[in-house]
């Protein structure tokens, strides 16, 4: 079961944990064996997995053949089936080496399953953790393959798992000028939706090419709301390493779309941020880590800048949102001569008001008030979805 306690290989700094969440037992979707797997016995299926695909501390594919479950393909997303890829990486068709199955890459040739893929499939299976954010893909990869069984007149069943960050809603929502793999849909930077939440969502908002519908089937967890702590038992992708990473994840993911590192290529991804040209009481230098970040930003240059291993959760909880206040400072720390922001910001942010505000010298406080609107629109929209109230 997926219980709340932190392994010694994917612990937080010290166990960290966040302030004022509660603590109770959650038994995710795929642990609940009694409840779906009727539905999958005696047919032929696809599923669409990656390494926190798992039934207690098997991975849900081993699990399934084992129990002479009919598992005829299997679809990997970005990073991979088994993780093998780092970001971006493209990742290539074969047979997993483990059980032989046939592996199509949906982060490759295409993103989307093709009339072949899905050929002499009676239904899908999805079982992906996420983490809440919009730019995180396997939301991306989730659309395509919803809309793929809705083209192909096959049942999908999604597996659901707890959101990490699903105790807040936040940030500008994505201008539909600025669609991409990384924000397809018009929702806010921190989504506050599980995964099986989400599929409901863009099932209900007609959200697929011309409208199309899934035939969804949502297995929800128990013993989970958004206020639960859910201290996740795998990493979900190689640069989230720990629990603070995915805290802080929402928030420097923006420096992907700037100058200044983020940590990768260090033991501690997602947790830093700085440049050669900044100042800071903290320096690290990336180099390139076979897995996770060959060749990242800044690599093998002495950053300066700031560690929020320590203090950056704490940050968040005093108020859970955006920390706006982290990017504003690293831009107003560079040389304004030199090139900051790269496209890839606007892309991330889902519009480019937000790098014009900062390039404006507007607070954190009142760019968060421009979202006021369509957040209080979004919670609405929300709520019609949400499995856990």
């Amino acid at each position: 079961m997926c219980y709340l306690i932190l392994l010694n290989s994917w612990a937080g700094v010290q166990g960290q944990v966040f302030p004022g969440l509660k603590q109770a037992e959650v038994i995710c979707a795929a642990d609940r064996t009694d409840v779906w797997m009727s539905l999958i016995t005696g047919k032929e299926i696809g599923v669409v997995a990656n390494p926190s695909s798992r039934i207690g501390s098997s991975h849900l594919i081993d699990t399934l053949i084992h129990s002479g479950v009919n598992v005829r393909k299997v679809f990997a997303p970005e990073h991979g089936f088994r993780g093998e890829g780092e970001a971006g990486a493209v990742i290539s068709d074969g047979l997993d080496p483990v059980t032989g199955v046939p592996v199509i890459s949906l982060y490759g040739k295409h993103k989307k399953p093709t009339h072949e893929d899905l050929a002499g499939l009676d239904l899908i299976l999805f079982d992906i953790q996420d983490v809440g954010v919009r730019f995180y893909t396997y939301i991306s990869t989730l659309h395509l393959v919803m809309e793929a069984c809705a083209e192909e007149g096959k049942p999908l069943i999604v597996l659901d798992r707890p959101n990490p960050n699903g105790f807040y809603v936040d940030g500008p929502i994505l201008d539909t000028a600025f669609k991409s793999f990384v924000g397809m849909h018009p929702v806010p930077v921190v989504h506050g939706m599980t995964i099986g939440e989400y599929a409901r969502m863009i099932n209900g908002e007609h959200w697929l090419q011309n409208g199309v519908q899934c035939s969804l089937t949502v297995i929800p967890c128990e013993g989970y709301d958004h206020h639960t702590e859910y201290l996740l038992p795998v990493k979900p992708s190689p640069n989230l390493p720990n629990q603070t990473s995915v805290y802080l994840y929402p928030s420097l993911c923006f420096f992907e779309g700037s100058v200044v590192s983020l940590g990768r290529g260090t033991d501690f991804p997602f947790q830093v941020y700085g440049n050669p040209l900044m100042t800071g009481d903290f320096s690290f230098t990336p180099r390139s880590k076979a897995g996770a970040s060959l060749h990242p930003p800044q690599e093998n240059k002495l950053c300066h800048g700031r560690d929020l291993r320590r203090s950056g959760v704490s940050e968040i909880s005093k108020k859970p949102q955006l920390m706006l206040e982290w990017i504003i400072d690293a831009y107003g720390s560079m040389d304004r001569s030199s090139t900051f922001f790269t496209k890839y910001f606007d892309t991330l942010a889902g519009t480019d008001q937000l790098r014009i505000q900062i390039q404006q010298g507007m607070p954190a406080d009142e760019i968060r008030a421009t979202w006021k609107g369509g957040l209080e629109k979004f919670q609405r929209m929300r709520q019609k979805y949400l499995l856990y109230k």
